[in-house]
Formats: structure tokens, C-alpha cells, sequence
């Protein structure tokens, strides 16, 4: 598999784990959410990131940023100019597809406050970025394909150990998938 042939995100909406995923999400609320994304996303992907662009600070900011957004510590307007920097930080990134996926993913898990569907969007990059760091980019694609679900499932188990229990307000999410 060439580099040209890799895809921006892996898995598929009707698995299984993602369904079960976005059920769990379905029952936390926006702020639960938020703050598990940047959790998540500093822990697992920004690492990937880092591996690769290890003097790129944009994507660390943009996940600080967020987490302190998701606590009510700042407002939204600093925090998106970190996530639009993050997402610059991705396509900069183009040449190297393990840490592009990874920038996405975070930058995409930073925008959870605001846009509360990322949270599912995030585990596609996500896996992605886990993948191709793990696996390099000339794996067969079922190789990806079994990196991805093994990421889903660490996603949800993560998930599942943050997420409130009966929280009072959950997020209404339209899924459009």
C-alpha cells in the first residue's frame, strides 16, 4: 500500500464498538465529553504527534486549551484560535500520515466543547493515527483495519471509566451517519 492509498480515518460507523460508543456518548454531557476528549487525545494521540514533531507545540496547546474551556477556567475564543492552529499543524504534516492523523484526531477531540459530534469524529482519526504509527504505511489494509478496532475498544473502555453515571444533562447528539 503506497502513502497516496492511505485513508484520513479508519473504521466505519455501523461497527459494532462505534455504535456502542456512541451510545455511551449519547448518555454524557457536553462537558463530560469535552473534558474526556482532550483527556483522551493528550494521552494516546498526542504522543504520536510529538513522536513525529516532537518542536511543534500547536497541537498541545489546542488540547490545554480545551480541557481548560471544558473546566469553564477560559473563554471559547482563544481556545478555537488553538484549535485552528492544531488543524494547521495537520495539514503541515502531510508527508507524514501517523502524525497528520494524529493532529487531527486532537484537534478534532478540541473541538468537542463546541461541537459535541467530534467526539465520535476523533476516534476515526484517532485510529488512524495509532495505525500508521504502529504499523507504518505499507501494512495490508485488514492489518489497519484490526489496529483501528483494537482502538475502539481502548476508546471505549476509557470512556466507560469517565463517564458519569445518570449525569443530569446529557448532550443531544444528531449523528447524521
Amino acid at each position: 500500500m503506497s502513502v497516496a492509498k492511505l485513508r484520513k480515518m479508519l473504521g466505519r460507523a455501523d461497527d459494532p464498538e462505534i455504535i456502542a460508543l456512541m451510545r455511551l456518548m449519547e448518555t454524557q454531557s457536553r462537558r463530560t465529553l469535552a473534558c474526556f476528549a482532550a483527556d483522551y487525545a493528550r494521552e494516546n494521540w498526542l504522543p504520536v504527534y510529538e513522536a513525529h514533531c516532537p518542536q511543534d507545540g500547536r497541537v498541545r496547546e489546542a488540547l490545554d486549551a480545551a480541557a481548560a474551556w471544558a473546566r469553564g477556567e477560559i473563554k471559547a475564543a482563544p481556545t478555537k484560535e488553538k484549535i485552528r492552529a492544531a488543524v494547521c499543524a495537520a495539514k503541515e504534516a502531510q508527508e507524514n500520515s501517523a502524525a497528520q492523523a494524529a493532529a487531527r484526531a486532537a484537534a478534532t477531540a478540541a473541538g468537542v466543547m463546541g461541537t459535541p459530534t467530534n467526539a465520535l469524529g476523533m476516534c476515526f482519526y484517532g485510529a488512524a493515527a495509532v495505525a500508521y504509527h504502529t504499523l507504518g504505511v505499507c501494512a495490508p489494509a485488514g492489518k489497519y483495519d484490526e489496529a483501528a478496532a483494537r482502538e475502539f475498544v481502548r476508546i471505549h473502555e476509557a470512556l466507560s471509566r469517565a463517564a458519569v453515571p445518570d449525569e443530569a444533562h446529557p448532550v443531544k447528539i444528531n449523528w447524521n451517519c
